[in-house]
């Protein structure tokens, strides 16, 4: 993908994607649900927050389509539908990892 040649609506879906990541709920969800599927009930207790918390952030990721929900019965799970997420997860996580220790580098001359 050449990407000085986007539009500006591609643009827009890009940064709309980097908000709904820009929010540390979400991502304890999405490493949460790196492990499998997962109701509602079960995030509640390892996030121990509200479950409209969880609701909120649950949407939110599902309205992106990073994850997917199915019903079964009164319960509701969720599982990511773009395992992609994680590739530009690590990238970020590579890059601080090397900006921090530059940094350190940098602290101890």
């Amino acid at each position: 993908m050449n990407r000085k040649k986007l539009p500006p609506e591609a643009l827009e879906i890009i940064a709309a994607r980097f908000r709904v990541l820009g929010e540390p709920m979400r991502l304890r969800l999405l490493i949460e649900l790196e492990a499998g599927e997962r109701n509602v009930s079960q995030l509640v207790a390892v996030t121990q927050t509200t479950q409209a918390n969880i609701s909120r952030h649950l949407q939110t990721l599902t309205d992106a389509g990073i994850l997917g929900r199915r019903k079964e019965g009164l319960k509701v799970f969720y599982h990511i539908a773009d395992p992609g997420i994680f590739d530009l997860c690590e990238d970020v996580c590579g890059s601080l990892k090397q900006r921090i220790k530059a940094q350190s580098k940098a602290l101890a001359i």
